[in-house]
């Protein structure tokens, strides 16, 4: 299954949602919600197609979708890269666990700019969101990049449209780094944005990106290699400019108390560390504490219990970051909360 997106948003969210038609049609696991792990769940369901005969079909719809989906119970299970707190997650029923942590990146589409060649900071990146910033040839962007040639011409900025955890995490950060936006706009799944675009999904941004002249954008790194998009490097909590890899989102997410908060939700924005990558996320999975189909969750359970074991390469691949063994160990803890119609553990009745 190639994974290169259609040039259009429309066509990159259809390619999205129906990615997993064939798997679809066997009617094995059914999720729905964001857009952030899309490209490394695929990966994970061919392999498991392949390895067991039983089939995902996951609707990359975003966050917000899938949060609204499980608490519906119209899925097994929802994803979210928003973490939810834990009075959401008792007064819904639901248990959450990480998956893979990743990346969010600006990209640009900037006639002879190649991919890390241009460097902004958290500060700048605010502005041109707010639309205090709307031209390439700034002087706060020419101060950043001064050997770089930033042509005189208006930024078009693109946003998401729809409810998203990217872009929970990306205000996250710019809230972080900026008092006039955690002011004024704030963190959510969706804000009032005061400038800008708006494009359904990771899929959409990187489409609408590449289709349009001196535009920046945010998506989970994936989306920007697999689109062959020119994204930007950052300069991090401690001052430094870092790159967009790997190295960069581990050593964000090195620290990561995640016992501290309910569900594994550990914000993982504007982490300090030399090497730290600023806009580091993790991804979460939702599922109901009493399930109404106690067998179809064990399913589930059991595809991600292989991910865990044998999906670590085919992140990597991809630049996310697997979850370390000991979160794993303690999530599967957590595993032992999701009951059946019997009132018994569906992960210990399936081991």
């Amino acid at each position: 299954m190639s994974y290169h997106f259609r040039k259009t948003a429309l066509g990159a969210v259809l390619a999205a949602v129906l990615g997993f038609a064939s798997a679809a049609q066997a009617a094995d696991l059914s999720g729905a919600g964001a857009t952030f792990p899309y490209p490394v769940y695929s990966q994970w369901a061919k392999a498991y197609k392949e390895k067991t005969g039983t089939g995902l079909n996951y609707q990359a719809i975003g966050s917000g979708g899938g949060i609204k989906q499980i608490e519906a119970r119209t899925v097994t299970f929802g994803a979210s890269d928003k973490p939810l707190g834990g009075d959401e997650l008792t007064k819904n029923t639901l248990v959450q666990f990480p998956t893979v942590m990743g990346g969010i990146v600006p990209v640009v589409n900037i006639k002879g700019i190649k991919p890390g060649e241009l460097v902004i900071d958290g500060t700048t990146l605010a502005e041109i969101y707010m639309g205090k910033i709307t031209k390439w040839n700034d002087a706060a962007i020419k101060k950043l990049n001064p050997k770089v040639k930033l042509p005189d011409a208006a930024i078009a900025v693109v946003h998401r449209s729809d409810g998203s955890g990217t872009t929970f995490n990306f205000t996250y950060y710019l809230a972080a780094v900026d008092a006039d936006w955690k002011s004024n706009i704030g963190v959510n799944t969706s804000v009032q944005w005061p400038v800008g675009v708006g494009a359904k999904g990771n899929q959409g941004v990187a489409a609408n990106v590449g289709q349009t002249q001196n535009s920046i954008g945010y998506v989970e790194y994936a989306y920007a290699l697999q689109n062959k998009m020119t994204y930007t490097d950052m300069v991090n909590k401690a001052g430094k400019r870092v790159a967009p890899k790997a190295a960069a989102f581990a050593a964000a997410a090195k620290n990561a108390d995640w016992k501290s908060q309910p569900g594994f939700g550990v914000i993982l924005a504007d982490q300090p560390g030399d090497k730290s990558w600023p806009m580091t996320a993790a991804t979460f999975i939702l599922m109901h504490s009493d399930a109404k189909d106690g067998k179809a969750s064990a399913q589930v359970l059991k595809f991600f219990n292989w991910a865990y074991a044998h999906g670590d390469k085919m992140a990597a691949k991809l630049d996310y970051i697997p979850m370390p063994s000991s979160v794993v160990k303690d999530v599967k803890k957590e595993w032992s909360e999701i009951k059946g119609e019997d009132g018994k553990s569906v992960w210990k009745a399936s081991m």
